[in-house]
Formats: C-alpha cells, sequence, structure tokens
C-alpha cells in the first residue's frame, strides 16, 4: 500500500470518528432520564419506589405500593388440573402469586407461612377460593425437620395426595462485611433457606409419583454472587446445586426437579432488608432498569410443574432477571 493510500485510510478513519462524536454529543445533550423497560400486557412500576422499611419477615400488607401477583393477562386453561401442591413462603410474595396461577390452573394448593405472617396468609386464602379451589394454611417454621413432616401430612390427609413441592421460603439480611455476619445469623439463613428445602423434599418425597415436580426458588445472586448477601447468596448457590443433585437422583421415578432463580423482584423480603433509600432505586441495576413483579415470574413456576408443558425439563436453573443473558 503506497503511503498516499495510507494517508486517504488515515483519512478516511478521523472522518468517520468525527462524525461520530457528533452523533455521541447531539445524543448526550438531548439525553432523558432512562425509564424502565415495559414488554408485558401491561405496565409496571419502575424506580423510584416508595422509600420504605418493614419489619421483619416483611408483611405484604403493610408495603404501600402493592405487589403485582393476580397476572389478569393470564389466563387458565387446566395445565394443573386434578393435582395438589404445597408451597412454602406462600402466603406473599413470589409463593402468592404462583398459589393463585396454580389454582387458575386447576390445582388445590397448601401454604407453609411464619405464624407473624397470618394477616397474608388469610388474604391469599381468599385469593386461591376465589379462583374456585381449596386452601390450607399451615403456620410453622421449615427449620423444623418435624414441622415438615406434620406439613406434608396434613396437606396429604386434606387433598388425598401431593404432586407439587413449591420450595420457596427464605430469609435475607445484608451484611457489610462477613465480620458483622455472626453466627446465630448464618444458621438462621442456612436452616430457613436449605435446610428447609431439604427437611420439605425429604417429607414429600414418599408422597410423589411419576409426572410429580419440586420447584426450588434459587436467585440471581446463587449464579452471580452478592457482595452484601454473603450467607443467603451462599444458600442460593447451595439451591440450584441441590437442584441439580436431587434432579438425577429422583429421575428414574419419573419426579423432576428444576429451581427458578429470579433477580430483584418486588415482594416484602427486601423492603425488609434494605434500608428506605435503597428501596427507592431497587431493581434499577438491571437491563430492565425496574425490579418484576411477582406475576412475571409465576407463570414460570406453572411450566415447571406441568407434565403437558415440561415433561423432558429436569435439572435446570431457570433465571428470570431483568437482564441480557
Amino acid at each position: 500500500m503506497s503511503s498516499s493510500d495510507q494517508q486517504s485510510v488515515g483519512d478516511l478513519q478521523r472522518k468517520i470518528q468525527q462524525e461520530q462524536d457528533q452523533l455521541d454529543a447531539s445524543k448526550s445533550s438531548s439525553k432523558e432520564e432512562s425509564k424502565g423497560v415495559q414488554t408485558g400486557t401491561h405496565d409496571f412500576p419502575v424506580p423510584p419506589l416508595p422509600q420504605q422499611h418493614l419489619a421483619k419477615p416483611g408483611i405484604e400488607a403493610d408495603l404501600e405500593l402493592k405487589p403485582q401477583f393476580l397476572a389478569p393477562g393470564y389466563k387458565g386453561s387446566g395445565k394443573l388440573e386434578g393435582m395438589s401442591a404445597i408451597i412454602t413462603g406462600g402466603d406473599s410474595g413470589i409463593g402468592r402469586a404462583v398459589a393463585v396461577l396454580y389454582a387458575r390452573e386447576g390445582a388445590d394448593v397448601a401454604i407453609v407461612y411464619l405464624a407473624d405472617e397470618q394477616r397474608d396468609a388469610e388474604d391469599t386464602k381468599g385469593y386461591i377460593e376465589a379462583e374456585g379451589q381449596r386452601c390450607l394454611l399451615i403456620p410453622g417454621d421449615v427449620r423444623d425437620a418435624q414441622f415438615c413432616r406434620d406439613a406434608v401430612e396434613q396437606t396429604v390427609k386434606a387433598f388425598g395426595k401431593i404432586d407439587i413441592l413449591v420450595n420457596n421460603a427464605a430469609f435475607q439480611e445484608h451484611a457489610d462485611s462477613l465480620e458483622d455476619i455472626t453466627e446465630e445469623r448464618f444458621d438462621l439463613t442456612m436452616k430457613t433457606n436449605i435446610y428447609g428445602y431439604f427437611h420439605m423434599a425429604k417429607a414429600v418425597l414418599p408422597h410423589l409419583k411419576k409426572g410429580s415436580s419440586i420447584i426450588n426458588t434459587g436467585s440471581v445472586t446463587g449464579l452471580e454472587g452478592s457482595s452484601k448477601l454473603l450467607d443467603y447468596s451462599s444458600t442460593k448457590g447451595a439451591i440450584h446445586a441441590f437442584t441439580m443433585s436431587l434432579a438425577s437422583n429422583v429421575l428414574e421415578k419419573g419426579i423432576r426437579v428444576n429451581a427458578v432463580a429470579p433477580g430483584p423482584v418486588w415482594t416484602p423480603l427486601n423492603p425488609a432488608d434494605q434500608t428506605p433509600e435503597q428501596i427507592e432505586q431497587f431493581g434499577s441495576q438491571t437491563d430492565m432498569k425496574r425490579p418484576a413483579q411477582p406475576e412475571e415470574l409465576s407463570p414460570a413456576y406453572v411450566f415447571l410443574a406441568s407434565p403437558a408443558c415440561a415433561s423432558y425439563i429436569t435439572g435446570i436453573v431457570l433465571p428470570i432477571t431483568g437482564s441480557v443473558g
């Protein structure tokens, strides 16, 4: 290539660079504040969200901005007709949204919850019954293996069987440093989030038949880690591994085991952890620049539970994070 050709290439590169610089400058000067991305049947709330801090365990009825869980655009089609499910943490948040759609698809639902959450549980029962299905309320602590066995027996006695277990109950509390996490806190997080899943799965397994399924709620923090949620993200990573391992263990019985890994979701869990100032921008770090609403996750739990939809799917961790990839 001659020196004149090289010079013309340089001129061309600088010309393109200048054009792009001008475009960038014009976009920068007219740039508006980025708003949350909407891709559903209706719009969902975007930051800034109401500044609020809830006392644990977090009561949905106390939230100023009520989570959207009724999924008005979702029409039932009998995907879970004649089945019964037990959902831990089913009184509010993701658990409530899943319970409502399970009922809409024809399943009876037992929900496990802490006694402090009775008000939310009663509300959820009303929504399930409004869908034409039976609901059993079982207050208690999933850290207790005997309680988990009792909850399963109560469900079998009420509904005659169990087809679906959704492990969803969780405890979360942030910490700026590993040194801030006491052994008491670590035990509470571990025993709620992973021991509880283990106890429930072990208790329900003798009652599951071919076509039954277990669905565990994991988290994006179990995929990516979280600097402020060291113990919580550790349990979620353990849940993902437990899901894949149990899926292999029970596959020959015709039982499927899967997990959903949500990103930020507007439920009582986070306002009961973060400060009001942090909650105002909750979910804004996702590519969609907003948190999910529970009804944006619940259809995935229907899909994974339904033999008509997911009979060839087991051992997966399905990310629903509001971000690309």
